[in-house]
């Protein structure tokens, strides 16, 4: 697979491991302040995400829509999918080391679930 621990930076595209593209235009926040804004005061096109690390859980305080929340382990393998967490709602999962936002409603369109391994590769798209 081509993803390695440090390709994870720049805008990322994200695909299923049927080769789906589950987000097109992944952002990385791997930053303290990238971590704690989020979202914040951002839109989601259909297309994009944002890919959270390192952290294991997230906040929807201050937002203003629902979104997926799919929790992976360090090689990327999905624990759990939250699907359309809702604003002012908080998820989490122990084992987890990054977390995916995305739009509400993308995991069901993919079909992604637990023990998918997803994929992250450099976007041809720019951001």
């Amino acid at each position: 697979m081509p993803r390695t621990r440090d390709s994870t930076s720049g805008v990322q595209t994200v695909r299923t491991p049927e080769g789906a593209v589950l987000c097109a235009r992944c952002s990385v926040a791997a930053t303290p302040r990238t971590r704690l804004r989020g979202l914040l005061g951002r839109t989601l096109a259909p297309d994009e995400g944002l890919l959270i690390r390192p952290t294991n859980a997230i906040h929807m305080f201050f937002m203003a829509y629902p979104i997926d929340v799919v929790f992976l382990d360090r090689d990327s393998r999905v624990l759990r999918v939250v699907e359309a967490l809702a604003p002012w709602r908080a998820a989490a999962c122990r084992r987890a080391r990054s977390v995916l936002e995305l739009p509400a409603g993308a995991c069901a369109r993919v079909g992604v679930g637990p023990d998918d391994v997803l994929t992250f590769t450099p976007s041809e798209r720019p951001a």
